[in-house]
């Protein structure tokens, strides 16, 4: 037998000994490295594993008008999510969803028994109805759960579409403000984590973890909705009387460059954009749309020729015999013959196309443009929209004399509608241009304090304060005495300029008999606090003229407008001059305290309606002092003794 010596047997005992604690020690790192560097990993995925999460949807943040009321809003509207694991019975759970949400049985059979930790049921279970979320909680059926969930509400349906836009069935932004602004008014998703084990069913010992979500901010817009109210209404009866291919208005405060209303026909309800054609809610007219703006442009040769010294209003004189040739061509004015020997005022109140050519020429190619560059054409305003247009002006180096005859009426350019609402504001609020914006401050849902807010942006100042007075006081002379007098309210100071510009046809060329038809307007003259602008296209069955298809209704919307706004009347503007068949309106007198035998002496050319019943008149309406025109309505309250009723 062979001895094995104790030597021999000490340095196996050491070997396994330092096998073992190397073993150990390996051991150890790994368990170590597994602790502290995979420990939150595998915690994580065991997590995963055992955790079915059902999604809470952020409530979307308000859009909301400068005075607080909601544009645009959230209604309950529960989405349905089923976790496949815990339904015991398919077969009867299939059939009840499936009668609720008017599904076939087999469809959502084969949606429920997905091999999947939670399943919802798209669209059909997206956002429900009331009815349908009542239903779901009296069956009580094991497995389907009921998330929180809304859906988007516009409180003022079809009005001001294009600029709110709408939110998809994921309450995801798809157009307008609800796109532009989406990531501000979303918010983040919350959720509700449950423990279950490997068949999916609940443990209930483990208690639930809950994410909630986080709500989208509010958004406060500079849009009044007492003047949008007036514009929709405006437009829907322009719309209903002339029957155009389109109609837009824009409403803004030259002071800032806030928007205070913006509009466009056709239009749709955010709501169910699903029924209209996609051109029609894409196409934001106020700002996608560009057209040749006629003689509303020529404000623009008026500012530059005035800051340039070019030439006095009312010194100055023009001779306007019917057309003026440049270069070979034949220019002419709008009124057959011309209107003769004229001031520079007169040329701007009777639109003169000669007359405005006379200046561009006085101004030359170089400084024109230069001016039409510095008051923001040719170039995006940077409204807080998508899909605006930049316009198109022409080259300098490939300006002619033609071209630069064409320009300085408004022909052969093509600008858009905010664009000029822009220019003519800074024309006419001391010469400072502002970046246009509808977005002013975004509030916390819950504190509602302000989160951000924004500030009026000048890029630029581009005439003088004292031009820009005179630019005021001539389109006001327009307004009075000129072609834009169908925009005069009366006891407010009204300023504007008519247009009338032909379209251009798909091979090049003008079209016959169809015009864009448009008028800018801005009150109070002395001190605007609105610019209007309305264009109208192609109005059917009437004389396609600015001064007679827009340009009664800015006067409407400046003058509803100023009222809702709370703007007092001004006094010192220049009076109207009626031509026929216009009547002069009359202002109604004191009638409290007199007898209705009285009334026929008083009121030649008012009708009267009465209430109440006595001798003596004890209330009017409208109370006197103010101004109607003739054929309009007062009504009187009458009573017996008028004593009481006057102290």
């Amino acid at each position: 037998m062979k001895r094995v010596s104790a030597v021999t047997v000490r340095k196996r005992i050491v070997t396994v000994f330092l096998f073992a604690i190397l073993i150990f020690v390996i051991i150890d790192i790994r368990l170590g490295y597994v602790q502290f560097f995979l420990g939150d990993k595998l915690v994580g995925q065991a997590t995963d594993l055992w955790t079915r999460d059902i999604v809470f949807e952020p409530e979307r943040g308000l859009i909301l008008d400068a005075n607080g009321e909601a544009l645009a809003e959230n209604v309950t509207a529960p989405s349905i999510v089923v976790v496949p694991r815990q339904i015991t019975n398919p077969d009867e759970t299939a059939e009840k969803l499936a009668k609720v949400l008017e599904m076939s049985v087999e469809e959502m059979k084969g949606i429920i028994t997905q091999s999947k930790s939670s399943v919802n049921i798209r669209p059909e279970g997206i956002k429900i109805s009331p009815y349908q979320e009542s239903a779901i909680r009296t069956l009580n059926m094991e497995g389907v759960y009921l998330s929180k969930d809304s859906r988007r509400h516009y409180p003022f349906g079809d009005d001001l579409s294009h600029v709110l836009g709408f939110a998809g069935i994921d309450n995801q932004g798809l157009m307008g403000l609800e796109l532009f602004y989406d990531d501000m008014l979303s918010g983040e998703k919350g959720s509700l984590s449950f423990y279950s084990d490997a068949k999916g069913r609940r443990l209930e010992t483990l208690a639930d973890v809950y994410y909630p979500p986080k709500d989208g901010l509010h958004l406060k817009t500079t849009i009044d909705s007492k003047v949008q109210t007036i514009i929709e209404r405006e437009l829907d009866l322009a719309a209903s009387k002339y029957n155009p291919d389109s109609a837009l208005a824009i409403a803004v405060n030259p002071k800032t460059g806030g928007i205070l209303g913006m509009s466009s026909r056709p239009n749709f309800n955010p709501e169910n954009y699903q029924e209209v054609d996609q051109s029609v809610f894409n196409r934001n007219l106020p700002i996608w749309s560009t057209y040749e703006p006629g003689s509303t442009f020529k404000i623009i040769t008026l500012a530059a020729a005035l800051e340039e010294d070019m030439v006095d209003l009312r010194e100055d004189e023009f001779h306007d015999g019917g057309s003026i040739k440049v270069e070979g061509a034949t220019i002419h004015c709008w009124k057959s013959g011309g209107h003769g020997h004229q001031t520079y005022l007169e040329v701007v109140q009777n639109s003169c196309n000669p007359g405005f050519v006379n200046l561009g020429q006085k101004l030359g190619t170089e400084k024109l443009f230069s001016y039409i560059d510095a008051f923001g054409f040719g170039e995006q305003t940077g409204i807080d929209l998508q899909g605006e247009a930049s316009g198109i002006l022409f080259r300098p180096e490939n300006v002619g004399p033609v071209e630069l005859a064409t320009t300085a009426f408004g022909q052969g350019v093509s600008v858009t509608p905010i664009q000029q609402v822009m220019a003519v504001s800074a024309a006419v609020n001391g010469g400072y241009l502002y970046e246009p914006y509808i977005a002013e401050e975004w509030l916390d849902p819950q504190t509602e304090q302000i989160v951000e807010k924004r500030e009026p942006k000048l890029k630029e100042r581009v005439i003088s304060e004292s031009t820009s007075k005179e630019v005021r006081y001539a389109l006001e002379s327009v307004v009075a005495q000129g072609s834009g007098r169908s925009a005069y309210v009366e006891g407010y100071r009204v300023g504007g300029k008519t247009g009338t510009a032909q379209k251009v046809g798909p091979h090049g060329g003008y079209l016959e008999n169809n015009y864009v038809v448009s008028f800018i307007g801005f009150a109070p003259a002395d001190d605007p606090e609105i610019v209007v602008y309305v264009a109208v296209d192609n109005p059917k069955n009437t004389i396609q003229f600015g001064g007679v298809v827009a340009a009664p209704i800015v006067g409407a919307i400046i003058g509803d407008s100023l009222r809702a706004m709370e703007v007092e009347p001004r006094e010192g503007g220049m009076d109207k001059e009626y031509q026929w068949p216009e009547q002069p309106a009359v202002e109604i007198p004191d009638l409290i305290g007199k007898t209705t035998s009285e009334l026929n002496e008083m009121l030649i050319n008012l009708s009267v309606e009465t209430s109440g019943s006595g001798e003596y008149i004890i209330d009017q309406a409208p109370s006197a002092g103010t101004k109607l025109e003739q054929g309009s309505t007062v009504r009187i309250y009458l009573g017996d003794d008028i004593s009481n009723d006057t102290e």
